[in-house]
């Protein structure tokens, strides 16, 4: 009981607080009727379903992307080759030995980004390529059961006939009873 009289009385502390601020600052203090608020209405869940990604977005997101980056490599190129021509005139007037340096590693660099540039050629077609050509590999296998499920297995699917693994049976045999008596003899 204690702790509801506390409240009450911080409430009306905090109400005579307004109404203070409110006078120094002439501001009238609007009297609001219960009945002036709406009612909620009757609240109704709209699900919206998501939205699927299709092969035909990730085909325009690939095309965008390689578009981007393939206008990004010939602006590359083109500076580079204005850099080049920049750089040669000057090697040519001075005559300094760095400047040619550098005109060699600007041709290499311009060289390189012509390399990446095939390179995305390359990779858009193999991804392109990819659905078509993908077959399931079967990289790490694993068998789980037991030996005697994994020879019956492999019974089934061996392509050998019948009379073959006859006749590899009776080679291991008889080498086994060839071992044994070897090792009886030597002792």
């Amino acid at each position: 009981m204690m702790m509801v009289n506390d409240i009450t009385q911080r409430v009306v502390q905090m109400s005579k607080l307004e109404e203070n601020v409110n006078e120094i600052l002439g501001i009238e203090k609007e009297q609001v009727k219960v009945s002036d608020f709406e009612q909620p209405k009757e609240l109704v869940e709209v699900k919206t379903p998501p939205v699927p990604r299709t092969m035909e977005e990730k085909k325009h997101d690939i095309d965008h992307d390689y578009d981007y980056s393939r206008d990004n490599y010939y602006n590359l190129i083109e500076k580079g080759q204005e850099a080049i021509q920049g750089i040669l005139d000057i090697a040519k007037e001075g005559q300094h030995p760095r400047a040619y340096e550098v005109a060699g590693q600007l041709i290499q660099s311009v060289g390189q980004t012509v390399d990446k540039l095939q390179d995305l050629q390359k990779k858009l077609k193999d991804l392109k390529e990819l659905p078509k050509s993908a077959t399931p590999q079967i990289k790490n296998a694993l068998f789980v059961g037991s030996t005697n499920e994994l020879q019956k297995m492999l019974r089934k699917t061996s392509p050998e006939t019948s009379m073959e693994k006859a006749k590899e049976n009776e080679d291991f045999e008889s080498k086994r009873k060839q071992s044994t008596e070897d090792n009886f003899k030597n002792k």
